[in-house]
């Protein structure tokens, strides 16, 4: 069944619930880097989806005070790439499933410890998941 196809601005959303942790982040963009072009913004081809980076905070339940990081997709799901549809070599990025996403710590959330200095998290980074949401609804792919 075809999908719809990922045009520069469409929403990128991760889901707070990665692996161990809660990550709190807002939405970001997709920057399309296509030649193509649907209602005049760049599609977004394989490759586009590194360009996702974004501030997030963190907590555990072992380890409550916030921490941050960076939250990032890490992975397509297959059926996110087009197979038939490619723009200047590179296939088509569509709407598809859920991407594997990940969040690299940069400040360990803690855990109180009174009355001594607070526990850091030892974890470096979690995974999760997230979608997009596309403001096309016309134009799809496979």
């Amino acid at each position: 069944m075809p999908k719809h196809i990922i045009i520069h601005g469409d929403l990128v959303i991760f889901n707070p619930a990665f692996q161990g942790a809660t990550v709190l982040v807002l939405p970001g963009k997709m920057e399309g880097s296509g030649i193509s072009k649907i209602t005049k913004k760049a599609i977004c081809v394989e490759g586009d989806e590194k360009k996702v980076e974004l501030d997030g905070m963190y907590f555990t339940p072992s380890h409550p005070i916030p921490g941050k990081g960076k939250v990032k997709i890490m992975a397509l799901a297959p059926d996110q790439l087009a197979k038939k549809y490619k723009c200047g070599g590179k296939a088509v990025i569509l709407k598809g499933g859920d991407f594997e996403a990940v969040l690299e710590v940069s400040s360990q959330a803690k855990q109180p410890a009174p009355p001594g200095p607070p526990v850091p998290d030892p974890t470096p980074q979690y995974m999760g998941k997230g979608k997009f949401i596309s403001k096309n609804f016309k134009h799809t792919g496979a």
